[in-house]
């Protein structure tokens, strides 16, 4: 990627921009952070003499740490696009940071449990806000070039902020990680507020004199770059002045093509979440101790977010190259495996077994696991969301798809350690398993490539016609009969 990034940081200001998207997705990486913090956390909180209150936690209640965090992010997702609308993109992204501020100052502060479950409820708010601002904010403050890379920026920093975490709690008191996870919200609201608002909103809200000024910023001040760009811009309000009413979610069935549109977004949504990625990363380090890795659960943690992150890379680019579709069949076969294969190893465990010899099986697995979910249904889903709609419908429709996974993610990570102690951990597996083969036929069934077509064409197929590309091809092939 950074080969990359200096091949396309010629042109007047990309330089700028690139650190702009990067102060934006501190409040991924502070997101991040929060995701793993309950991984290393929850073994101090479970153990004889907690950090926090004078009795251990249960299992049904570390359950509820990342389930508030997921009904943090069902309230907040429905609110994030008219608050960024009204109060514009800058003063939003401002707002995010104080949930993740409030969560830093209960969890440092935290004398009984009950703290602990609104700080993580306040992580839940922020979370929301960051997934919806910052691919938001970046879209509309780079140019046409980069903005695909700094896109997809988001999924690798937020696991990034996942791997700090765990690197932090395993080798840290509880109140020292805390602090130090603290510094994140407070370097991002920091950096963030000597950023300009979007060209786009300034422009939409008919503020021409300070779209200008940002527009200078972020194109390092070229004047006949700002011109043309403000040109543009203004020219795309005006067209989108006159086709803009009124969208509800009624337009969401408003024909065959939308229809099919929201059950594939929903439906790869919620395969991103039944593949048990919120419960995988939230118990990493409960995962390893109950399958008696040879590992410690520190290292091993560690490790895997190593690896995780590494896998994020990598698919930023692998995800322009070889498709989508490719990539999310690779990444739900790759996951079932690694599902079964830690089934099997709890299982031979649960009867006895001496599986000490091969307790480096638990460390490869959820690592494979984490490597094939980042290479198609980390990313996919959000990639997959923004091309099958009409462009008037793609945020609404992402909006609506965020609110279904945040609901999907709390079913999973809330009945996580119920289902654990009814079937097993290896029952669980089995079922994580069996949930990545269904997302597997779902996706085969009912996902189209996306990669190098128009909108007009994947819309066009899903309305039942043939695409373009079939068109041309048909058409070609005859002529070479002729």
């Amino acid at each position: 990627m950074m080969r990359d990034i200096k091949e396309r940081m010629d042109d007047p200001g990309k330089f700028r921009q690139f650190v702009a998207a990067m102060v934006v997705n501190l409040a991924a990486m502070t997101y991040g952070s929060m995701i793993g913090w309950q991984s290393p956390m929850s073994p101090q909180l479970q153990s004889e003499n907690p950090p926090v209150g004078t009795i251990a936690m249960t299992n049904e209640e570390i359950s509820w740490l990342s389930g508030i965090m997921c009904l943090g992010g069902i309230i907040t997702t429905p609110m994030m696009g008219p608050l960024s609308e009204k109060l514009g993109r800058k003063l939003t992204g401002c707002l995010i940071g104080l949930p993740f501020l409030i969560c830093s100052f209960l969890t440092i502060f935290a004398t009984e449990q009950i703290h602990i479950f609104i700080a993580r409820f306040f992580s839940g708010i922020g979370g929301a806000g960051a997934l919806f601002l910052v691919p938001l904010y970046v879209s509309e403050i780079s140019c046409d070039s980069i903005r695909g890379m700094l896109g997809s920026l988001v999924v690798l920093v937020v696991n990034f902020g996942i791997l700090i975490t765990y690197i932090l709690g395993g080798f840290l008191s509880y109140n020292i990680c805390n602090i130090c996870i603290a510094v994140l919200p407070v370097i991002y609201l920091g950096s963030f507020l000597f950023l300009p608002e979007t060209p786009v909103y300034l422009i939409r809200r008919n503020r021409l004199r300070e779209a200008d000024r940002s527009l200078m910023w972020l194109r390092a001040g070229h004047q006949l770059t700002v011109e043309r760009e403000l040109l543009r811009l203004q020219i795309a309000a005006k067209e989108a002045a006159t086709l803009s009413r009124s969208i509800g979610l009624k337009d969401l069935f408003r024909n065959k093509g939308t229809i099919k549109g929201l059950v594939i977004g929903l439906g790869i949504f919620a395969g991103q979440q039944l593949c048990g990625i919120f419960a995988m990363t939230s118990y990493t380090e409960t995962i390893f101790r109950i399958s008696g890795s040879s590992l410690s659960p520190n290292t091993a943690v560690i490790i895997v977010g190593a690896i995780q992150v590494a896998g994020s890379y990598l698919s930023t680019s692998l995800m322009e190259r070889t498709g989508r579709r490719p990539l999310l069949l690779i990444s739900c076969l790759g996951m079932c495996i690694c599902h079964y294969i830690l089934g099997i190893f709890c299982y031979l465990q649960e009867l006895n077994y001496d599986v000490s010899t091969f307790g480096w099986i638990p460390v490869i697995a959820l690592s494979a696991y984490m490597i094939t979910y980042c290479l198609g249904l980390g990313p996919g889903p959000y990639v997959i969301c923004s091309e099958i709609f009409d462009q008037d419908l793609s945020s609404l429709a992402i909006t609506v798809a965020l609110f279904f996974t945040w609901i999907v993610a709390f079913i999973v990570v809330k009945f996580f350690a119920n289902v654990v102690d009814l079937f097993g951990m290896y029952g669980c597996f089995f079922i994580l398993g069996t949930s990545c083969i269904s997302t597997f036929i779902f996706i085969y069934i009912l996902v189209p490539e996306t990669k190098g077509r128009s909108r007009e064409d994947i819309l066009n197929e899903l309305n039942g016609g043939d695409s373009w590309a079939s068109t041309i091809a048909d058409v070609k092939i005859s002529s070479t009969d002729a």
